[in-house]
């Protein structure tokens, strides 16, 4: 598989999980947002299977094997992240919560360098504070006073854990995902992540509820592409580019949710596009090889 493919899957995987902002609306109005975790990676993970089967991949070897670090990487990856993030916008707003999960890049990087001696080069150290500048005008609409005004309030810090979560998740997925099919692997990591979800819906006083067709679909389109392909996509983009250059990818989610939300009738506002080419700039100038590299 070549980088560039590389790049288009990770770039992709930013793309499915901004178009679920979109999605998220008719499905949490039907649905509790515990039960619509628990549902998401339920059935993410039962198609991971049908996928993983119709391959005929070897699944019971590498869960024996490899049991304890599939529960970590779900309990991090999947159960933590979404649990954090769900309550935390109980009690913050989406746009500071998007501020907050825009230093991710930055953490990971971070984490990154401490536990997998990765190295930042020039340009990465370049993209980092380029890419953050371009979310922080898209989340403002070009009016850098709105960030003055957000309330950072108890569900910033559930946010702030949420992003850690996933800081984490970067780093445990380039160090200790096993060898072998991305499929077969996923396919674990999800089940993980959607045993323990189902776990905690089961035991709270959430309501289980029936989604109507316009959830439904919206459901359907976020198992597939919110969540299979682009978990998939996200760990073969670690394991080739590396934790830290992988996530500086982020960036692109509120960029492709405000395209999104863009064709579906809510146009950006100018500032918002112009902010929108800032975060691209940034995760082209990550892109470039170094000089070493392009040497070689």
């Amino acid at each position: 598989m070549g980088i560039t493919t590389v790049y288009l899957l990770v770039t992709a995987s930013a793309f499915f999980w901004g178009a679920n902002f979109v999605l998220a609306g008719p499905i949490l109005a039907d649905l509790p947002p515990l039960w619509a975790a628990a549902m998401r990676f339920v059935l993410g993970a039962a198609l991971m299977f049908i996928i993983a089967g119709v391959r005929r991949e070897q699944l019971l070897g590498l869960l024996k094997r490899n049991a304890g670090v599939y529960l970590l990487l779900g309990a991090v990856g999947i159960t933590g992240f979404n649990l954090f993030f769900f309550y935390a916008l109980r009690s913050t707003s989406a746009n500071s919560a998007a501020l907050i999960m825009a230093t991710n890049p930055l953490l990971t990087a971070l984490l990154a360098v401490a536990f997998l001696g990765e190295r930042l080069t020039s340009r990465h150290l370049v993209a980092l504070p380029v890419a953050l500048i371009g979310v922080a005008v898209v989340i403002s609409q070009g009016n850098m006073n709105k960030l003055e005004s957000l309330n950072f309030a108890h569900g910033d810090l559930l946010m702030l854990a949420a992003n850690l979560c996933w800081a984490a998740y970067n780093v445990l997925v380039r160090r200790y995902m096993p060898q072998g099919s991305p499929i077969a692997n996923t396919s674990w990591v999800m089940a993980a992540g959607a045993i323990l979800l189902a776990s905690v819906a089961l035991g709270s006083d959430a309501h289980m509820s029936e989604l109507d067709g316009k959830a439904s679909l919206a459901m359907a389109v976020m198992v597939v592409g919110g969540t299979v392909l682009a978990y998939l996509f996200w760990g073969i983009g670690i394991a080739r580019l590396g934790a830290a250059r992988t996530a500086i990818f982020i960036n692109l989610v509120p960029v492709f949710a405000m395209l999104v939300g863009g064709v579906l009738g809510t146009l950006p506002t100018t500032a918002q596009l112009a902010g929108g080419l800032l975060v691209l700039g940034g995760v082209s100038i990550s892109m470039f090889p170094s000089r070493r590299t392009a040497a070689a």
